[in-house]
């Protein structure tokens, strides 16, 4: 059965490549926005194109090579513009025939070849199908590789702005609780210790504004994140000095010179938060207590970091420590990236020890 070229046997000859031809211009003959949003539906026509290649390959009247070629071409395209932008589902069922009728339409061509040149002329047939695969495919990975990294990013900014709310703001509003509840004992008896308690209110809600501010501008982008300098070693007498002022517990701070010289900075930033989230939770969970100290012990390689409180830290403060809270998980997946450690138990009589340990900075870093 040699190739014929009636009027009839050339129509269907060309309606392979007409069917592909049509479909690629009713994809990209529309408004940009649109455009990405048809290719995508370009699998259905790919596999009509591919059935009907098929057909008219091994049909008894054939067209001339010349439309089989230009069905292969197109066909090729095909397979690149929906590997690139269908779904994966509908890939399963456009991509098989695609490949088939351009790999095997030269075998209908040729006649006498033995089994093995018939397969050596459809494996040879078979790269461009491959190769149009993956150029499509290549930048479907890029774009989905992309958007994981986008939706990481942003997972890891959710984390970081929920620790940072977590850890500054309610340490915080903690504080203003505190006060207003005292201001509210003392303000009919003496009127005086109302108004520094109203005075140490307004400082504490200007933090949390500050705190808040520095959270929404990290929603406005890295550079903007980036420039505002993170809570160190060096504003815990102050944050000592507050807690102390905001409630009844008096607190300590043994903090060693050479302890602020040889942690890094994130681990400084690490041990501010932990002493934070430690003052927080026996405002909150130990109201009793009457005495806190604050402690950083230096080692060869570590920096050892207990919040002590006296009493008050009753089963309300163990079920928060071992439950469901966000400041003590969130510290210790800080702790152990950077190779440290963090724990929270009972200590002494109905008092509460909260412990980080965290490796110090190595020489060269020190030096540097």
């Amino acid at each position: 059965m040699g190739e014929s070229t009636g009027p009839a046997v050339m129509a269907l000859g060309a309606l392979p490549s007409l069917v592909a031809a049509g479909s690629l211009v009713w994809a990209v003959a529309c408004r940009r926005a649109a455009v990405r949003r048809r290719l995508g539906r370009l699998a259905l026509p790919t596999a009509v194109c591919a059935g009907l290649s098929l057909i008219t390959s091994f049909a008894p009247l054939r067209a001339g090579s010349g439309w089989k070629l230009a069905e292969a071409a197109l066909l090729l395209l095909l397979v690149a513009v929906v590997t690139r932008w269908s779904r994966l589902p509908h890939l399963v069922w456009a991509l098989p025939p695609a490949a088939l009728a351009v790999t095997l339409w030269p075998l209908a061509l040729v006649t006498g070849e033995s089994f093995l040149e018939s397969v050596g002329i459809g494996a040879f047939w078979f790269l461009p199908v491959a190769a149009a695969a993956a150029s499509g495919a290549y930048p479907r990975r890029q774009e989905l590789r992309r958007r994981r990294a986008v939706a990481e990013a942003r997972a890891a900014q959710r984390l970081q702005l929920s620790r940072d709310l977590h850890d500054f703001v309610a340490h915080d509003i903690s504080g203003i609780v505190v006060q207003a509840q005292a201001a509210r004992f003392v303000a009919a008896a003496d009127p005086s210790h109302a108004v520094i308690a109203l005075e140490r209110i307004e400082k504490a809600g200007l933090s949390a504004l500050a705190a808040m501010d520095r959270t929404v501008r990290m929603l406005h982008g890295p550079e903007t994140a980036a420039t505002e300098p993170l809570p160190d070693l060096s504003q815990l007498h102050v944050l000592v000095e507050n807690f102390t002022l905001a409630g009844a517990a008096e607190a300590h701070l043994d903090l060693p010179r050479p302890v602020t010289e040889r942690l890094t900075r994130e681990a400084g930033s690490v041990a501010y938060r932990t002493v934070v989230e430690g003052l927080t939770n026996i405002r909150r969970h130990a109201p009793h207590a009457s005495r806190v100290t604050v402690a950083f012990s230096p080692t060869a390689t570590t920096v050892e970091i207990r919040i002590t409180n006296d009493r008050g830290a009753g089963p309300s403060a163990g079920r928060v420590t071992r439950g469901g809270g966000l400041g003590l998980p969130a510290l210790t997946e800080h702790a152990r990236a950077l190779g440290g450690s963090l724990a929270a138990g009972p200590h002494g009589d109905g008092g509460w020890q909260l412990t980080a340990v965290l490796p110090v900075a190595p020489a060269e870093e020190k030096t540097s």
